[in-house]
C-alpha cells in the first residue's frame, strides 16, 4: 500500500491526508485517486493513470531538500519568468505544464512511459536520472506533503498572472508570422499559442453566461427575470389580442352565437339519433324482428320447457316435434288450434234465440283459428288471414284461385307474403320487413293481407278509419259500414230477420292486434253489435259455440258493442271479388303507392 505509519495514523503519500485504519486508506485512495480524475496534487498535470501519476510525483517532485539543489526547479517555482520568455519567443514549440518550462525536470504524460524514458536520447530530464526512476513513491512525511501543496498553489497563482500578461502582449506585438482565427469571434491571431489563449477566455466567460436561466417571451424578444414575470407579460400579450379582436371584428359575438347554436343542432341530432335506434330496437322486438327465431324455433322452445316441468315426457316431445316439421314441409296447418262449424252454429242459435234483435247478418262458413304455443305474441294477422282463406275455400269462384285445399301453415303464409313483394306489391312495406318474413316472429297487418290477396287474383279493399266518429272516442261509422257490406250481399228487398250471406269475413285490424269479423246484430233500439272470432280465444272456449247448452254464456265473448271498440284507428280488409289478369297488374302497378279508403 501506497502509505506510511506515523503516531498510528496514515498519511496518504499523493494528498497527505490522514487517516485512522488501513481499511479507511483503501477506501480514500479507491474514492480520491482511483476512480476519480487522477491529478498531480503540486502541479496542473492530469487525465493519467495511478502508475503514471506515481511515477510523475516521484521524479518531476522529489524531497523538499533536493528540489532546493535542483536549480530548474528552482526556477520554475521563482515566479517563472525566464520560461515565460522562453515559451514567448518559442511559441511554436508544444506547451508545458504551467509550473514547468522546456527546460525543467517536469515531463509530459507520454514521458510518464517507460518505454519513452528509455529510448536513447529522450528529453524526459535534465539528468540521466528519470530514466532509472521506478514508478514508486517517495517517502515524505505529513508536513512536508502539505507544504508542497501551499507551495504548489502559490505557483500556479503566479503562473497564471505572468501567462496573462504575457498573452496580451502577444495580442498587441506585431508580427510577419502565420495568421490564426479565432472560431468564436473572428479575432485574428499571429499565432497558435496566442489563439489558444484567446480562446480560454472565451470559455472562461462562457459558463458564467450559461449559469445564468433565461426567460423569454415566444411572442417578442423580451427577456424576463423569472417566470412569474414572464407569465404575466405574455397575458399582457394575449389580453391586447382578445381587444383588438374584438375591436376589430364587431361580428365576432355573433360568429360565437351561431357556432354555439351549431354545437346545439349537432348535440340534438346525435341525441335523436341515438334516441330512435334505441325505439327501433324496441319496436324490433316488439314486431319479431330482433333474429330470435320463427315459429319453428318458438314451438320447440315450448315443448323444451314443457319437458323441463315434467308436463311433457321426452318421447312425447321427439313426437310432436317430428310432426311439427312434417306439417312444415307440405306447408299445410296442422289443424291442431282449428275448430270447424262456428258460423253454422251461430246460425242454429239465432234460429231460436233472437228474441230482441230485428236482423242477424252471418257471412259465409268459416273456421276458427286460435294462437298456438309457436305464434303466441305475434300470430294473430296469419291466424285471421287463416281464417279468410277457409272462407274463401267454400266461396266460387275463390277456392279455384287458392292452391291449397287447406288453410296454409305461417311460415307458408310468410312465403307467400315474400312472393307478393318480390312481384312487386308494395315495396314501402316490404322495405319495412327488409323483406323478409320466415324464419322471424314479424308482425303482419292489412297492407300485408292485401298484397297476399292481390298476388292471388282475388280483388281486396282497405278501408280506413283513421280517427272516432262518435262520443268517446267510439267509431259509429264503422258499424255503419260494416251493415252496408252485408246488405250488399242479399237482396234489395226487406231482408229477413236473419241472413246468412256468402260473403267471407271481414279483416279487422288495430293498433296491436287483429280480429275477424263474421256477423252483424241489430236491435230493437237500433244499436248494432259486432260477432267477432279472436285468434286469443282458445280452442275450447270457442268449441263452446257448438253446444246449445253452453252457447249463450260463449256468445258473450264473440259480441262486440261500439264502447268496445276505442282504439284511435281501425282498418278493415274485404274481398269483392276476382281480378282479371289486366286488373291485377294495374293494382301491383298501382300498390307502389299503397293507399287506403279513409272514411270518414
Amino acid at each position: 500500500m501506497a502509505a506510511t505509519t506515523a503516531a498510528a495514523m496514515l498519511t496518504c503519500e499523493i494528498c497527505g491526508e490522514d487517516v485512522m485504519l488501513e481499511e479507511d486508506m483503501r477506501t480514500h485512495l479507491l474514492l480520491s485517486h482511483v476512480e476519480t480524475n487522477m491529478h498531480c496534487p503540486l502541479c496542473p498535470l492530469s487525465g493519467v493513470s495511478y502508475d503514471e501519476l506515481c511515477f510523475h510525483i516521484s521524479s518531476a517532485h522529489p524531497e523538499e531538500p533536493h528540489r532546493a539543489q535542483d536549480p530548474a526547479v528552482s526556477a520554475s517555482t521563482s515566479g517563472c519568468s525566464a520560461g515565460t520568455n522562453a515559451a514567448v519567443t518559442e511559441s511554436k514549440k508544444p506547451r508545458m505544464p504551467q509550473s514547468c518550462t522546456a527546460g525543467d525536470s517536469c515531463v509530459t504524460r507520454d514521458s510518464l512511459r517507460p518505454e519513452h524514458n528509455s529510448a536513447p536520447g529522450g528529453g524526459g530530464s535534465s539528468t540521466g536520472e528519470a530514466a532509472s526512476v521506478t514508478p514508486t513513491l517517495t517517502t515524505r512525511s505529513p508536513k512536508t506533503r502539505r507544504e508542497l501543496v501551499r507551495h504548489r498553489d502559490e505557483d500556479r497563482d503566479g503562473v497564471k498572472a505572468v501567462h496573462r500578461e504575457a498573452k496580451q502582449t502577444r495580442l498587441t506585438s506585431p508580427g510577419e508570422e502565420e495568421e490564426f482565427s479565432c472560431p468564436m469571434c473572428g479575432l485574428v491571431c499571429s499565432s497558435g499559442f496566442i489563439l489558444q489563449g484567446h480562446v480560454e477566455l472565451h470559455l472562461q466567460e462562457r459558463p458564467a453566461a450559461e449559469g445564468e436561466k433565461r426567460f423569454e417571451c415566444p411572442m417578442c424578444s423580451v427577456v424576463c427575470s423569472d417566470s412569474f414575470s414572464l407569465q404575466e407579460h405574455v397575458e399582457l400579450h394575449l389580453d391586447h389580442e382578445a381587444a383588438v379582436n374584438s375591436a376589430g371584428s364587431p361580428g365576432s359575438d355573433l360568429k360565437l352565437a351561431r357556432e354555439l347554436q351549431r354545437e346545439e343542432e349537432h348535440r340534438r341530432r346525435l341525441e335523436e339519433t341515438q334516441q330512435e335506434g334505441e325505439e327501433f330496437k324496441k319496436l324490433q322486438r316488439q314486431f319479431g324482428l330482433d333474429g330470435s327465431g320463427g315459429y319453428s324455433r318458438q314451438t320447440e322452445r315450448a315443448m323444451e320447457r314443457a319437458v323441463a316441468r315434467g308436463l311433457m315426457a321426452p318421447g312425447e316431445f321427439h313426437c310432436k316435434r317430428a310432426e311439427m316439421m312434417e306439417s312444415l314441409a307440405s306447408g299445410v296447418d296442422d289443424g291442431t288450434t282449428r275448430t270447424q262449424g262456428v258460423v253454422r252454429a251461430l246460425y242454429e242459435y239465432y234460429q231460436t234465440e233472437c228474441k230482441d234483435h230485428v236482423h242477424v247478418w252471418l257471412c259465409a262458413a268459416t273456421d276458427h283459428y286460435c294462437s298456438s304455443a309457436g305464434d303466441r305474441g305475434w300470430g294473430c294477422g296469419y291466424r285471421n288471414l287463416q281464417m279468410l282463406l277457409s272462407s274463401l275455400h267454400t266461396i266460387e269462384p275463390y277456392a279455384s284461385l287458392l292452391q291449397e285445399n287447406a288453410a296454409p301453415s305461417i311460415p307458408r303464409v310468410q312465403s307467400m307474403i315474400e312472393e307478393a313483394w318480390r312481384a312487386g306489391l308494395d315495396p314501402h312495406g316490404a322495405s319495412h320487413f327488409n323483406r323478409r318474413l320466415q324464419g322471424t316472429r314479424a308482425w303482419i297487418g292489412a297492407t300485408e293481407i292485401y298484397s297476399l290477396l292481390t298476388s292471388l287474383g282475388i280483388s281486396a279493399r282497405i278501408i280506413d278509419f283513421h280517427k272516432p266518429t262518435g262520443p268517446a272516442d267510439t267509431h259509429p261509422r264503422l258499424f255503419e259500414w260494416v251493415k252496408q257490406y252485408f246488405l250488399s250481399g242479399g237482396s234489395t228487398r226487406l231482408p229477413p230477420r236473419l241472413i246468412r250471406t256468402s260473403l267471407p269475413p271481414l279483416y279487422l285490424q288495430h293498433q296491436g292486434h287483429s280480429r275477424s269479423i263474421v256477423g252483424l246484430e241489430q236491435r230493437r233500439n237500433g244499436s248494432l253489435c259486432l260477432l267477432l272470432l279472436d285468434p286469443s280465444s282458445s280452442a275450447s272456449d270457442t268449441r263452446k259455440l257448438l253446444s246449445v247448452d253452453t252457447a249463450a254464456p260463449a256468445l258473450r265473448r264473440v259480441r262486440r258493442f261500439p264502447g268496445s271498440l276505442k282504439h284511435k284507428q281501425y282498418q278493415v280488409v274485404s274481398v269483392h271479388g276476382v281480378m282479371s289478369a289486366e286488373e291485377k297488374q294495374i293494382s301491383i302497378s298501382k300498390s307502389r303507392i299503397l293507399c287506403a279508403e279513409r272514411i270518414p
